[in-house]
């Protein structure tokens, strides 16, 4: 059976050590895209940031990539382009761990999911 998380700590230290550098760095990275302060919690056994109670982003560590989702539906031309080769997916992005992690994309994927949240809470 696998273990039930409490906390995204917790989460990230069940992980390989070259895997939980990667998993710290994409959680900062999307805790700087998100201005204020969201809520780190834990939704279906993985990491998820909310927002007045509604989940904004989530993020999963796997054996050979790292998650980010949902992607945002709408999205400029330059980024849909830029997430093209990480696409898993409708609504995905998996970040290769034999790679560098593109954090800057990770944060532009999050500032837009970010505003297209916003929209739909108007």
């Amino acid at each position: 059976m696998a273990p039930k998380f409490q906390t995204i700590d917790a989460y990230i230290a069940s992980f390989p050590l070259e895997v939980r550098a990667v998993l710290k760095a994409v959680r900062e990275t999307i805790r700087k895209a998100i201005p204020g302060k969201a809520e780190e919690t834990i939704s279906y056994q993985i990491p998820t940031f909310k927002l007045d109670g509604r989940h904004l982003i989530y993020f999963a560590g796997w054996k050979d990539h790292v998650s980010v989702y949902p992607t945002p539906v709408e999205m400029t031309e330059a980024l849909e382009r830029d997430l093209e080769p990480y696409r898993s997916g409708k609504a995905s992005a998996n970040f290769p761990l034999n790679k560098p992690v593109p954090y800057g994309l990770i944060s532009r994927l999050v500032k837009a999911r970010l505003k297209e949240w916003k929209a739909k809470a108007e």
